[in-house]
C-alpha cells in the first residue's frame, strides 16, 4: 500500500476507528509500542547507559567469558537510535564510544585480526561523518582527535587512515 492509499484509508475512518486502530498495533508490534514509549517519556539517558553498558560487555564480558567484539551490536544501536529520533549529540557520543572501548580493549590485548581495525575506522568515519551532518564538531573534536592519537599510540595498521578522516572534520 502506497502512502497515499494509506492517507485515503485513513481519513475515510471515524475517530474511533482509528483510536482502535492504534491501539491494535500499539499491542501487536513491538516497534510501535518502543516508538510510542519514547515519544511520551523519552528516558534518552537510561537509553544511551543500557547502550554503553552492551557495547562494553562485547569487550570485557562480565561472565568471564572470551570477548566477541562485534561491531554489529552497536550499529544495531545506533540505528535504532536514529529511528526512535534519539537527539543526535548522544547519538555521535555513542559512536564514539563504540571506537573507545575497542581501543581500550586494545591496550589490554592486542587483537590480530586485520578486519577489527579494518571495522574501527569504518566506524570512526561513520561517526565523524555523523558529527559533521549535525554540526557538532565543536563538541566532540577533541574526543575525535584523541583517538586518532589513540591509533597511533597503539601503532594501528591503518593509523594514517584515522589521520585522514580526522582532516574531515578540520575542513567542514
Amino acid at each position: 500500500m502506497s502512502k497515499r492509499e494509506f492517507k485515503k484509508y485513513i481519513s475515510g475512518l471515524s475517530k474511533e476507528q482509528l483510536e482502535e486502530q492504534l491501539i491494535d498495533v500499539y499491542g501487536r508490534f513491538k516497534e510501535v509500542k518502543e516508538y510510542y514509549d519514547f515519544a511520551f517519556n523519552p528516558k534518552e539517558d537510561k537509553l544511551i547507559d543500557e547502550c554503553k553498558f552492551k557495547i562494553g560487555k562485547e569487550y570485557f564480558p562480565v561472565n568471564r567469558r572470551k570477548a566477541k567484539m562485534r561491531r554489529s551490536v552497536a550499529q544495531n544501536y545506533i540505528r535504532h537510535f536514529k529511528r526512535l529520533g534519539v537527539e543526535s549529540s548522544l547519538i555521535a557520543d555513542v559512536m564514539l564510544y563504540n571506537v573507545e572501548i575497542a581501543q581500550t580493549y586494545c591496550k589490554e590485548k592486542y587483537v590480530r585480526q586485520d578486519s577489527f581495525y579494518t571495522s574501527m575506522l569504518k566506524s570512526f568515519d561513520e561517526a565523524v561523518s555523523y558529527i559533521i551532518e549535525n554540526s557538532l564538531q565543536n563538541e566532540f573534536n577533541d574526543r575525535v582527535q584523541k583517538i586518532a592519537e589513540e591509533a597511533w599510540e597503539q601503532q594501528w595498521i591503518n593509523k594514517e587512515g584515522f589521520d585522514r578522516i580526522v582532516g574531515k572534520i578540520n575542513y567542514s
